[in-house]
Formats: structure tokens, C-alpha cells, sequence
């Protein structure tokens, strides 16, 4: 039986799970058990998730019965790990939670495993003592598998590129319920999927990849009043196209609440933030960085030679769950006149809703393709803009669109799989060009022929 592409995301589906409990290490839980909701709900609280049931899976084999299990009985499986980039379409059915694939395993030579459960963070840390790092994102908070799934842009990007790039393999489930190791040799149409198309042609229960030689990185934010906010950017757009590619740098205007989590400098005010990574010689990134703390007077400095376990500190992204609306855009370009448009439309004195708006400067090894070829397909962009507010204010997504509006000039139409979630025809399109749409099509229709995988009718969606 093939799957309709609308098939509903039903809590009342009249399936019994006794039989698929019976085959699991883990657990299915079902609305009002204890259990669903904790693996259900997301990190953006925003985002409801409101699958039949959900299995918390505690081994590959788990992740195989649940597949197969949704596929006999005609319905859809969706997956989430951390809750990150969460989209309500995508829960499925039968939502599988692979939180509890825990195994984090670092190599001294310089390469780790990790189950799709493991977080940043907990890689972070057990690479430390060996001098090595991973090339995570933002905030060390999200899974490693669903930020390298989706390409993977973190604060060292212009100099080691996407994580993507340095995976050395897979283990994955996909829709037919066939448990395979993927290679760039063994199934390399799927370690081309895998890398950019976030989950449409599998679930992943492992990854191997490739660490960096980093035990320190000279780096952080400096922070600076609103009112001086066009001016430090002014300076920073030509500062950032200038640095070599071992630093990687972005802004964020920020208008953040007063709360005790807050640094009172920072609190019940406009300011700007302009971070930076520096990874070569801490002197050097110290001389290029006072470049910019030269611009105007710096109410809060959080940059120095730092252990790379305090990573976190470059973007300051918030832990606890909030709801939150999020979406982002890509430029080729990133003028004077650009700059100008986006502070009269969310910079001091514009009535701005967002929490946070944040331009990170791209290029460097971001740029290039790596050894195998992916599903990322936004190397030539050159800044991406996101817009971060509450979910409970009107004005947050209307404003957001009318930002995007004023920087259509450079607008590239694409967005990063991580910011904009592929999930029907036209977030795909944002997210893929028409070649690598077609080719991430034939690759799910091969290997989940049925439609099970909620994440890949996407590809359905398209004509």
C-alpha cells in the first residue's frame, strides 16, 4: 500500500501498539501516558508535535521495528532527536524519538562517533583532553546529527567549512525498514542525500566523522549601545570581507528583556554584538578584533583566548525551551545600502519586535565544495539574516517578512535546511535547487518506496 502524501498527523488512529512494544528495547507511549509529552514536545515550544504515539527508541534495532511497524500499518514516521528545528508536519504517525542513542566515542586520532541522540555539548567535552573539537554550530545545545544532516554552518565555518563535509559515515534507517552503513563507497547516493537533505531518506541512529585539531580559539562578542550600532556595522562590513579565512565573524542586534539571565549591560536596551572566531595565532585575532573595538565605546567584552569547551560564549544562544518564531533568509551580498535597510527596519528607534536579528558573514572554506558531493546547495552565498521573536507577538513573522522584503535586492532565495525546515514544495524549493530536488527524489522513491518517512514527501510534492 502506498502512502497519501496528506495523510493526517492523527492522534486517534485506530492501530494497537502491543505488538510493536513487544519488539523494542525502548518504549511506546501513546497521548496521556507518561512519557509522551517529554519526547514529543520540541525545543521551540511554539512548534506542536501531536503524533498517535511515539517510540522512544534505545537501539538501531528499535528504530527498524518502528519503521517497519509504520509501513505494515500505513502510517507515517517522523523523527526528533533533540527537538531542534522542530516542524509540526514532520512529526508522522508514529514519531521516533532517538534521544536515548547516546554513544559519544572520540578517537584521539582524530575522528568520533555518536549516536543521534548526543548533543554537541557532550562531544565537546570528551574531545577537550585530546586537543580536538568538532565543527558544531551555534550553541553546542542541538544533536550532532540533525545540525550535519542539514549542512552544518557553526562559528568556524570560513575556516573548516560544513560538518557535511567531514563525514566518514552513516548508519541510517531507511523507509523500507532496511538498516544500512553508508560510505562514500557503500550506497553513495544516500551519503550524498544524507549530507544537506536533512531526514528525508533515512533516519540516522550513528555518525562518523572527521574532529579538528582545537584545543583554544581566540574569540567571543563584544558589545556596543544601539545608538552606535550603524556605525560599528559600517566598519565591520568591510572588516569582515578583509579577515583571512581563520576567523568567522557575524553582528546581532539585540533587544533583549530585563531578566536576571541577562548581563545588565545588555538588558531593557537596543545593542549590537559582533562576534568572532579566531583560529590561528590569539595574538593576531586580539589585533584584528580591537579594529573593531576601536569603532565606538564597548559596554560589554567577552572576547580573549578562551579553552574551545567555552565555545558557547560566541553567540550566547539561549538553552531552555521558549516559543519562538525563526526564519531566516541567505544574501549574496551585504552593501552599505543593505546595512541601511535593515537598521530602519529593525535597528534603534524602529519599533522592531524581535528579540534578536543576526547577519553572519559567509565565504572561505564555507565556500567550497568538499571531497563528495552533497545536498547543500548554498556555498555561494555570501551572509545569512535571521530574525529571532516570541511566537506570542502578532508582529514578530509580519515583521520578519517586511525585513526580508527591504533586502530582496540580495536576497538569494535559499535558505539553509537547519533554518528552513524542507517539509512541502515550496520550503523545499528554498532549501534545494531543481537539480538536487530531482536527485534527492529519486533517491527516497528507491529507498522508501511507500512513503513511509514523513521527512521525505517533500520530494512527492513537487510537480
Amino acid at each position: 500500500m502506498t502512502l497519501t502524501l496528506d495523510a493526517p498527523v492523527a492522534t486517534d488512529l485506530d492501530v494497537t501498539y502491543d505488538a510493536l512494544r513487544d519488539r523494542l528495547t525502548g518504549a511506546v507511549h501513546t497521548p496521556g501516558e507518561a512519557g509522551y509529552d517529554a519526547l514529543v514536545t520540541p525545543w521551540n515550544l511554539a512548534v506542536p508535535m501531536r503524533p498517535a504515539a511515539v517510540v522512544d527508541a534505545r537501539t538501531a534495532e528499535d528504530v527498524v521495528a518502528a519503521v517497519r511497524f509504520a509501513g505494515a500499518h500505513g502510517l507515517t514516521a517522523g523523527v526528533q532527536a533533540t527537538g531542534h528545528g522542530a516542524e509540526s508536519s514532520l512529526a508522522g504517525h508514529l514519531l521516533i524519538a532517538t534521544k536515548g542513542l547516546d554513544e559519544c566515542t572520540v578517537h584521539p586520532e582524530g575522528w568520533a562517533r555518536v549516536g543521534a541522540g548526543v548533543k554537541w555539548l557532550r562531544l565537546v567535552q570528551a574531545a577537550a583532553p585530546y586537543g580536538l573539537a568538532g565543527v558544531n554550530g551555534s550553541t553546542t545545545d542541538v544533536s550532532i546529527v540533525g545540525y550535519t544532516t542539514g549542512g552544518g554552518v557553526g562559528p568556524m565555518a570560513r575556516t573548516f567549512g560544513i560538518n557535511a563535509d567531514r563525514v566518514r559515515a552513516f548508519e541510517v534507517v531507511t523507509g523500507d525498514g532496511e538498516f544500512r552503513r553508508v560510505t562514500p563507497t557503500e550506497y553513495p547516493d544516500l551519503f550524498f542525500a544524507l549530507r544537506g537533505g536533512k531526514g528525508a531518506a533515512g533516519i540516522v541512529t550513528a555518525l562518523e566523522f572527521d574532529l579538528v585539531r582545537m584545543p583554544t580559539f581566540y574569540g567571543g562578542a563584544i558589545y556596543f549601545d544601539g545608538a552606535d550600532a550603524a556605525t560599528v556595522v559600517d566598519r565591520w562590513r568591510d572588516w569582515a570581507d578583509a579577515l583571512p579565512e581563520q576567523a568567522t565573524t557575524s553582528f546581532v542586534v539585540f533587544q533583549l528583556p530585563p531578566l536576571p539571565e541577562v548581563p545588565p549591560p545588555l538588558a531593557g536596551r537596543t545593542t549590537l554584538g559582533v562576534r568572532m572566531v579566531w583560529t590561528g595565532d590569539p595574538a593576531e585575532g586580539e589585533r584584528l578584533l580591537d579594529q573593531i573595538r576601536a569603532v565606538a565605546p564597548v559596554i560589554l567584552d567577552d572576547a580573549m583566548l578562551r579553552p574551545y569547551t567555552e565555545i558557547d560564549h560566541v553567540h550566547a544562544d539561549p538553552v531552555d525551551p521558549m516559543p519562538v518564531t525563526d526564519p531566516a533568509i541567505l544574501l549574496h551580498g551585504f552593501p552599505a545600502e543593505a546595512a541601511e535597510r535593515l537598521f530602519a527596519v529593525a535597528g534603534p528607534g524602529s519599533g522592531s519586535p524581535q528579540l534578536m536579528v543576526e547577519v553572519r558573514h559567509l565565504g572561505g572554506a564555507y565556500a567550497r565544495e568538499g571531497a563528495h558531493p552533497t545536498a547543500f546547495d548554498h556555498r555561494a552565498a555570501r551572509f545569512s539574516v535571521l530574525a529571532v521573536g516570541m511566537a506570542a507577538d502578532p508582529r514578530a513573522l509580519p515583521h520578519a517578512a517586511e525585513l526580508f522584503a527591504t533586502l530582496a535586492d540580495w536576497d538569494t532565495g535559499g535558505v539553509w535546511p537547519n533554518f528552513g525546515i524542507p517539509h512541502d514544495g515550496p520550503s523545499a524549493r528554498r532549501c534545494y535547487s531543481e537539480a538536487t530536488l530531482a536527485r534527492l527524489a529519486e533517491i527516497v522513491a528507491t529507498y522508501d518506496p511507500l512513503g513511509v518517512l514523513q521527512a521525505g514527501h517533500y520530494t512527492r510534492a513537487l510537480d
